[in-house]
């Protein structure tokens, strides 16, 4: 079978970045140039039956995109993935198990500003893969003055605010009559879930807002 000639990949991890599993793994010690990879993936209320992620065959990569291929985002599941070259394969090499609900690290959001009249429109964006979007993303949105130094500090005074579970697709409109001066913007993305989650808050967006009264 040609099994005991090709090194297994090593390091066969199944990490979560940016709303995403992704399976991960080394060559194998020795292994040819024009290695290639194929994967696989199995769910723990169906042990034994590893499902053929068609994206990731005979690839040459050595990490795969397991987002969508997912059987089911609320079990726990485990990959494996083994090495081929030529008419040689390695044997399987498996992950850890993980579930996607709990298990996936939020990514920071994109936001977009603009300022008209007297409000601030704020669109935040989750780069989330389609087969997620149905989740309940949401995100929470903080507003400071610049140089006060307050992004870290409890809400409550007016020149320091905290929204929060705004879902993701919705404008914020947020009020500016009664401020002036230079004001910042940022906003980290979160999903109510079993184990409640967020990510780090994104990069801040400051806006100069010049209001006469």
């Amino acid at each position: 079978s040609g099994h005991a000639h090709l090194a297994p990949p090593r390091n066969v991890t199944l990490l979560s970045k940016d709303f995403d599993m992704i399976l991960t793994w080394m060559p194998g010690e020795g292994s040819p140039p024009d290695v290639m990879y194929t994967v696989r993936c199995e769910s723990q209320d169906r042990m034994g039956k590893w499902i053929k992620v068609p994206h990731c065959k005979n690839i040459p990569s050595t990490s795969c995109n397991l987002t969508c291929a997912l059987p089911n985002f609320f079990v726990k599941f485990r990959a494996r993935v083994k090495a081929i070259s030529r008419r040689l394969q390695s044997r399987w090499v498996e992950s850890e198990f993980k579930e996607y609900h709990l298990d996936v690290e939020l990514g920071r959001p994109a936001l977009a500003l603009s300022v008209k009249e007297s409000l601030i429109l704020v669109n935040v964006s989750l780069p989330v893969a389609t087969c997620v979007e149905s989740f309940h993303w949401m995100y929470d949105l903080h507003l400071w003055e610049a140089g006060s130094g307050k992004r870290v500090s409890e809400s409550g005074t007016s020149r320091d605010k905290r929204y929060e579970n705004i879902f993701r697709k919705n404008t914020m409109k947020l009020d500016t009559t009664a401020l002036s001066g230079n004001y910042c913007l940022s906003a980290r993305s979160s999903l109510q879930s079993v184990d409640f989650k967020h990510s780090e808050f994104s990069r801040p967006v400051c806006v100069l807002l010049n209001h006469r009264g």
